[in-house]
């Protein structure tokens, strides 16, 4: 089994480690709270652009501050758990910032993933991996669930 979660420090490390194998590396950030086979899909496609996918996962903390209160509802370390034993993830790195850019400009990933609900400028970190010759590139959702969707579900089924 794969270790659960890389530090800061440590994915920065493998990050350089990786790039003097000459490895193509692909990173992408979420919340990732609930995980679905949307979430599945998607990091699949993410994986399949590059030789190692790197994902950035939100803290509970910063979680919160988007989703609102009473998310995530699986906390970071069983998401990292989670995540990290998927076959298309190869390394989890928590960041609690409310952004990834300064993760991102510490990696700099060749391809930086997001779905395509973004548009590829207001990609954060599209900036520092285009100036450094990497690719930008969205993925399409092909299954249409969220984790929103899944607790609106589930609040419906108990009134």
């Amino acid at each position: 089994m794969k270790t659960a979660l890389k530090s800061r420090d440590e994915i920065i490390a493998i990050a350089k480690e990786l790039k003097l194998s000459n490895k193509k590396i692909v990173f992408t950030n979420g919340c990732f709270d609930i995980l679905h086979a949307g979430h599945v899909d998607y990091l699949a496609k993410a994986r399949a652009k590059g030789d190692v996918l790197i994902l950035g996962l939100n803290t509970d903390e910063s979680v919160s501050k988007i989703k609102g209160p009473l998310r995530p509802i699986i906390n970071e370390n069983e998401r990292a758990f989670i995540l990290s034993n998927l076959r298309s993830v190869d390394y989890v790195t928590l960041f609690n910032e409310d952004t990834p850019r300064e993760l991102i400009s510490k990696i700099i990933p060749d391809v930086l993933v997001k779905g395509s609900d973004w548009s590829a400028e207001n990609i954060v970190g599209s900036d520092i991996v285009l100036a450094n010759g990497g690719t930008v590139e969205p993925i399409d959702f092909v299954v249409e669930q969220s984790t929103s969707k899944i607790v609106a579900k589930i609040k419906e089924s108990y009134k």
